[in-house]
């Protein structure tokens, strides 16, 4: 029988235990450290990252994985006829979406390609609902509109607790971050269609986690709350009162918390967190 095989990158946050539930395929962007290269989630973990960075030269820098990696993994899973999908981080922070595309045109394989929009948790929870419609036998088609579904009902924001790599990585002027420091700002960004949007700016953890807790009651009222998922750059001084927050006010037990990918860590720095959710 005819089935669907679900493919995604290592920046979506789900674990060992979901890839071997669900079956999940994960192919590995590549982290360059001080001119050694690592496969993101193969041979270095996220906090193995973290402490690698403290102490590079220079700033660490990410790759998207070859065309090439892709079309072999396509043309094994889909060799008997099945269908293959593939779920990508937002192709505003990586080419790995070019890439999937790439080797999905030159695969035997019937390849459809996803941009999630999104990275960390907001593409994990389509990840995870692609995977679990698959193992139930659903169709191609019935998955990609579901797959879309919780797309567009998903939010992320992203706060920095220090602007040092986004100098270094060029995505702020050297001007903006000495004025940043002085300040103590902290940038809250959101994630919309695709790219990273500026939303506020806050000049302690307290402020944070009222803005982030207000946003949440705003954005998921009157909605049943579907997922959330927490990811940090070595940050349980924000994220272990949000946590208390989503499972002692909200009531909401099953969130998902980690350490964020590499990749992520690279361009957002130490302190950093993310915060996911979907509601419909």
């Amino acid at each position: 029988m005819k089935r669907v095989h679900v493919v995604t990158d290592s920046t979506s946050g789900i674990t060992q235990q979901d890839i071997a539930k669900y079956d999940i395929h994960v192919v590995p962007l590549t982290v360059f450290i001080d001119g050694e290269s690592f496969q993101d989630g193969e041979n270095l973990t996220p906090t193995q990252f973290l402490d690698k960075m403290s102490q590079a030269k220079a700033l660490p820098k990410s790759s998207q994985p070859p065309m090439g990696v892709f079309e072999e993994l396509f043309n094994e899973l889909g060799k008997d006829g099945d269908d293959v999908l593939v779920l990508t981080l937002t192709h505003t922070l990586s080419g790995t979406v070019r890439s999937a595309e790439s080797a999905g045109e030159s695969s035997i394989a019937n390849v459809k390609v996803i941009d999630s929009q999104f990275t960390s948790w907001g593409l994990g929870f389509q990840v995870l609902e692609a995977a679990k419609m698959a193992q139930q036998g659903k169709s191609l088609d019935e998955i990609v509109a579901r797959v879309e579904t919780v797309r567009d009902n998903t939010k992320l924001y992203l706060v920095v607790d220090t602007l040092e790599n986004l100098i270094k990585g060029g995505r702020i002027g050297k001007g903006m971050g000495m004025v940043g420091a002085l300040l103590n700002i902290k940038p809250v960004a959101i994630v919309e269609d695709g790219a990273l949007k500026n939303f506020a700016k806050v000049r302690s953890h307290k402020q944070v986690l009222k803005l982030l807790k207000k946003q949440f009651l705003e954005d998921t009222a009157g909605k049943t709350i579907k997922g959330i998922g927490l990811e940090h750059a070595d940050s349980l001084a924000l994220t272990e009162p949000l946590l208390e927050f989503f499972k002692n006010e909200i009531g909401f037990e099953d969130v998902r918390f980690n350490v964020t990918s590499p990749i992520i860590s690279t361009h957002t720095g130490v302190g950093a967190i993310g915060l996911s959710y979907y509601a419909e």
